[in-house]
């Protein structure tokens, strides 16, 4: 299979592995990717699985010819990945290897010897030039073992990714990436989100045009929506929303507690119920739909003065990942002395981020009138923010969504005629209560400041303390003009047509614009409420708390030049170029200031 015109794949199927890594179920088996770079020199991209040795050499011998391979670059010292290192120096002893000084040691453990005379030790920012192509390598420690590299082919704009983007899956099999990607991911890399953010962020500066894992296919479409789940994944932040209920049951009436309440989820309009037996499921598929969605219910039994075993494990399975920014709710059962709710709570401290509902469901064997109206009460509050989304349901005259209006963060979004837009601004304010009115000032260079002057409507949504990074990134450093801000989302509309966001909000007002103020730099817009939701009671994202708590801390230590004080970026340099944009946030020179 041919990558690009110098790139082609030597990679395996397995059909016969059943458990990968000993736990994950694979009915469609697995690949092991490999690959080579033609040119001057020739490069070989990581070896495959023990199993499939003599395939292996078959494939890279039919796609070598009559020629020899210069190095072989180990990226990740795994040993389905890294197992035919000795193979190939046998069968190629004038070959270098190349790889990072922590994979060195680790094969003198694997293999009882770290190729002394072969060696070309490579670090972040070392390149290997082949001919017309240039390898650029890339730390990433801990994605997921420490010695990790990946490596970048500036000519092809290739990206070799290591574990990063695989999936489980052979490749004679046609499946959606997306869940079993998921799955593998919050399985295996999961623990590491902040060292997967961090190679992100050197993605960002990179022209990349495909992607070669080292499970699953070669993505080389529609990048920024494999990009965008990953940063989603990584950074803890719920993919959809929906309600996971994971539940144990000994005798059903857990069960049907549980049945009940799903039942009453989706009467009540939530876009999404998932239910797991956990005795029974995947538990690998549990866990990552638990990371997928926004809200989780844990129903259980009490069990020895603790929980059902397959509870625990479900839970130990989350906190050893990292779960947060999720809401949990909690439904006990226990005959004469229910404790499964204080149990599940205790285990969740490892946790962090996480909101428990208020409502609290005890069932002391079988469920009653009391415990059947603490189910009512609870699938009302889990059910509260998507019936305030719906046009249906919601309270469209919820004026105390005003008293969300504080020196906050906000994203205001507009419609051109052809696409919806949004930005962030810190500039709302309530100027009257009789009737509300609510000023708005934006920056005239700004595409919504030109959208709004011409439709005369917007509408304000009211950021909350869960918002990501991510929402300030796509709102606030990229234009509308150029950029659909929209396209990795599904957005709900408002009475005047307009989108709000379906996440990340704790209110939204639509806005209708009675007067405008020319304020030199910028306008003001003096606005009528025409719709006023209250979405959730999460308190608003303040100026400071954005600061403080969302805004990542410039990764300066050690490096000399210049850090873009808008999201971060750092360039190492002794000059600021005058005509630098940041590639991350698109500012320029003057929002840089020198690293001391």
């Amino acid at each position: 299979m041919n990558i690009t015109n110098d790139i082609k794949y030597i990679g395996v199927n397995d059909h016969k592995v059943d458990l990968f890594e000993g736990q994950y179920k694979v009915p469609s088996g697995m690949s092991y990717n490999s690959y080579v770079i033609f040119d001057d020199e020739i490069a070989v991209m990581d070896t495959v699985d023990q199993n499939f040795t003599h395939e292996w050499l078959d494939n890279l011998q039919n796609a070598l010819g009559d020629r020899k391979p210069s190095y072989l670059v180990v990226q990740h010292m795994e040993p389905d990945h890294s197992a035919n290192i000795v193979s190939f120096v046998k069968a190629y002893p004038n070959a270098l290897i190349v790889s990072s000084a922590k994979a060195f040691a680790m094969m003198k453990s694997f293999f009882g010897d770290d190729f002394e005379g072969k060696q070309v030790v490579v670090k972040e920012g070392d390149k290997l030039p082949l001919g017309k192509h240039t390898l650029h390598f890339v730390g990433a420690p801990m994605v997921h073992w420490p010695e990790v590299i990946v490596t970048y082919d500036s000519t092809d704009k290739v990206l070799f990714s290591a574990d990063g983007f695989g999936k489980f899956g052979a490749l004679d099999i046609n499946e959606p990436w997306e869940d079993e990607a998921r799955r593998y991911y919050i399985g295996i890399v999961g623990k590491y989100g902040a060292q997967v953010q961090a190679l992100l962020k050197k993605a960002a500066t990179l022209d990349i045009q495909k992607i070669c894992p080292l499970h699953g296919p070669v993505l080389d479409h529609d990048l920024g929506h494999y990009l965008n789940l990953y940063n989603l994944w990584s950074g803890y932040q719920p993919e959809s929303e929906g309600i996971v209920i994971a539940y144990t049951s000994v005798y059903g009436n857990t069960k049907k507690a549980v049945n009940l309440l799903a039942d009453k989820l989706r009467d009540n309009g939530c876009p999404k119920v998932v239910v797991h037996d956990l005795a029974r499921t995947d538990m690998a598929l549990a866990i990552s739909d638990a990371f997928r969605y926004d809200k989780l219910v844990l129903a259980t039994t009490t069990y020895n003065a603790e929980i059902f075993p397959f509870m625990h494990q479900f839970i130990t399975g989350l906190t050893e990942r990292g779960f947060k920014n999720r809401t949990v709710a909690f439904i006990q059962n226990g005959s004469w002395a229910p404790l499964a709710t204080k149990v599940m709570k205790g285990m969740l401290e490892k946790s962090c981020d996480l909101v428990y509902a208020d409502t609290e469901v005890t069932i002391m064997s079988a469920l009653n009138a009391d415990s059947a109206k603490q189910l009512d009460a609870l699938a009302d509050e889990l059910s509260r923010e998507y019936l305030a989304k719906q046009d249906t349901t919601a309270n469209k005259n919820d004026l105390t969504a005003l008293f969300n209006i504080g020196y906050g963060l906000y994203v205001v979004t507009s419609n051109d005629g052809k696409k919806d837009n949004g930005l962030i601004v810190n500039t709302v304010t309530q100027v009257t209560n009789t009737p509300n009115r609510i000023a708005v000032t934006i920056n005239k260079e700004n595409y919504s400041h030109h959208v709004i002057k011409q439709t005369g409507i917007m509408n304000i949504n009211c950021l909350s303390t869960d918002a990501p990074f991510a929402v300030f990134e796509t709102f606030g450093f990229k234009s509308g003009r150029n950029v659909n801000k929209f396209a990795e989302c599904e957005p709900l509309r408002s009475d005047n047509g307009l989108v709000f966001l379906p996440r990340y909000i704790n209110s939204f007002m639509s806005l209708k614009v009675e007067q405008y103020i020319d304020l030199d730099t910028h306008g003001m817009f003096i606005c009528e409420v025409t719709e006023a939701r209250v979405i959730s009671d999460r308190e608003t994202m303040t100026y400071t708390y954005y600061h403080e708590n969302v805004k990542p801390k410039p990764e300066t230590d050690g490096k000399k030049g210049y850090v873009c004080t808008v999201c971060g970026w750092v360039y190492e340099g002794d000059t600021l170029p005058d005509d630098i944009v940041c590639p991350l946030c698109k500012h320029g020179a003057s929002d840089f200031e020198k690293i001391k």
